[in-house]
């Protein structure tokens, strides 16, 4: 079972790679599903219902989220409305939406589940370890196949999660960072892994948003907006080809395209 998980999404130059570019490569890859990290798709902070169809419509089957996830207010009525749109499943008991979503792919059913790290994030939510165990403890038995996105700062909490899931889950894949990391790999006991998948943006940029109004915040100390960066898009993903029968991860490959490449053989990840 192949399935495509896209970094986080960032404004309008990151709907307009996925918009652009999907399509060819849920072709050319033979995709049964794709995921998505939605929580910066609208203006670079949070979702709303226009750009959540906007990808739905382009091929990404489900949205994951983080700590973004309430920027915009018209998310708290469209997550109880759309249940392909996710939040971290780790918020309290009561909160609008979900975690946990099941998609059915013509290999079987695939748990997803949405986690958000503790360590320097905010709101602070409850134990993701903790929220990992209740969740696949109500897993359905005819559900194999688990993927995990956890949206954290630190490395360590990422790969402790790793740890935590091996031959628990199918794959624990990090975002939030917006900087994609080198060290995907299957882990012992068969689940896939990787630090941080990385942003799907304009790349020409301080993580997504404008040079010149970051560093004014950086260097000069004074209030300035982020405004989302102008200009091509690069899109960052993992391919994961997963057995449906064990749930375990055969194989992990960093994804990353640009929004111009036209060339249908093109390869798929660059020496930079």
């Amino acid at each position: 079972m192949k399935l495509f998980f896209i970094g986080d999404v960032v404004g309008q130059p990151g709907r307009r790679v996925i918009t652009r570019q999907l399509p060819r490569l849920r072709e050319r890859l033979h995709l049964d599903l794709v995921v998505a990290n939605a929580e910066n798709i609208a203006d670079g902070a949070g979702v709303t219902p226009k750009t959540a169809a906007e990808l739905f419509s382009a091929g990404v089957d489900v949205l994951t989220n983080g700590n973004h996830a309430w920027d915009k207010k018209e998310a708290l009525e469209y997550i109880k409305a759309e249940p392909r749109l996710l939040r971290p499943h780790n918020y309290p008991d009561g909160t609008p939406g979900t975690g946990w979503f099941v998609a059915e792919t013509a290999h079987g059913k695939v748990g997803i589940l949405n986690i958000m790290g503790n360590v320097f994030m905010q709101p602070p939510l409850a134990c993701p370890f903790t929220a990992a165990d209740r969740a696949l403890a109500a897993k359905p038995e005819d559900v194999k196949m688990v993927f995990v996105d956890l949206h954290a700062e630190v490395t360590s909490e990422k790969m402790g999660m790793g740890w935590y899931l091996d031959g628990r889950v199918s794959a624990v894949v990090g975002t939030h960072t917006h900087v994609p990391t080198a060290d995907e790999r299957i882990l012992p006991q068969g689940t896939g892994y990787i630090t941080d998948v990385g942003m799907t943006g304009c790349y020409h940029s301080v993580i997504g948003m404008d040079i010149e109004k970051s560093l004014t915040r950086l260097v000069q100390k004074l209030p300035a907006h982020f405004d989302v960066a102008e200009g091509p898009g690069s899109l960052c993903a993992v391919l994961l080809d997963l057995d449906e029968k064990t749930g375990r991860c055969r194989q992990i490959q960093r994804i990353r395209v640009e929004e111009d490449e036209a060339h249908a053989d093109a390869p798929l990840l660059r020496a930079v």
